[in-house]
Parts: C-alpha cells; structure tokens; sequence
C-alpha cells in the first residue's frame, strides 16, 4: 500500500495538478485545518475540488480531523516549541481523536494522497498522519511528491 503526501506551496498550478496527474493520484485528502483562507490560491476549498474534478478526475475530501489545533500550530510556528514537542503533541492529538477508527486501510484503496501547505514534508503534519499510517498497518510506503 502506498501513501502519497504533497504541499502546495512554492509550487505553480500547472506544477501541482501535473505532479498529481503523473502519480495517477484518485482522492486527495485535504488535511488543513482551514482550507477557505486567501492566502491558499488555488487551494482554497471550492476551487481545489473543481480544479480536482475538471482537470484531473481526482476525488476530493476535507479532514479537518487531522489537522493540528490552531494553538499547536502557532506554539510551533511562534517557536514557542520545537519539532520534537510538536510531533509529540499532534500524535497524541491523533490518539485523542481516535484516528485509527476512521484511517482505516479502505481509504487507501486508490491512490490518495495528503494535502497541506508545507512546501517539503520534513516539518509537516502531513507526514505525521502518513507515518501513523505507516505504524498502524506496517505495509505502507510514504511517497512524498
């Protein structure tokens, strides 16, 4: 089983929606927590699903679920707490959320991918949630686009 994630970020429209065509991604999983903002272009919510749908056949699906809380996101980018603390904190968000009822195998059955901004996946909550993934099922290749 595969697990794709991809960021938006430093990356043009044509960059992002071919990056996605070329992986012959099915469903995106949008797993920001606010997806309306102005500062998203062409990510923002409504646009990216028909984006998605006209020009690469790719389902969409917003799982705020998987977001970190605005408080762990600012603690982090204020530099109020580290990588580590962060990764601490958001995994055991995903506990508390009871992830692993709703991540199941099923909905990897096509090939998803996660979105957020982050342009590398190195500092991102994206990579958390594959890696949770990854832990829970054992079978998983992460594929960072």
């Amino acid at each position: 089983m595969e697990i794709y994630t991809i960021g938006f970020a430093q990356k043009s429209a044509e960059e992002f929606f071919t990056i996605l065509k070329d992986a012959g991604i099915k469903r995106l999983i949008d797993v920001r927590r606010r997806n309306q903002s102005q500062l998203a272009g062409f990510t923002k919510q409504a646009d990216l699903s028909y984006f998605l749908r006209a020009l690469c056949q790719i389902e969409y699906e917003h799982e705020p679920r998987l977001a970190p809380t605005a408080d762990l996101r600012e603690a982090y980018r204020r530099k109020k707490i580290g990588w580590p603390e962060y990764q601490e904190r958001f995994l055991r968000l995903l506990a508390e959320r009871h992830a692993a009822a709703f991540l199941t195998k099923e909905c990897w059955a096509v090939p998803t991918v996660l979105l957020c901004s982050e342009p590398s996946a190195e500092h991102c909550h994206r990579r958390l949630v594959a890696e949770y993934c990854q832990e829970l099922w054992g079978d998983v290749a992460i594929r960072h686009l």
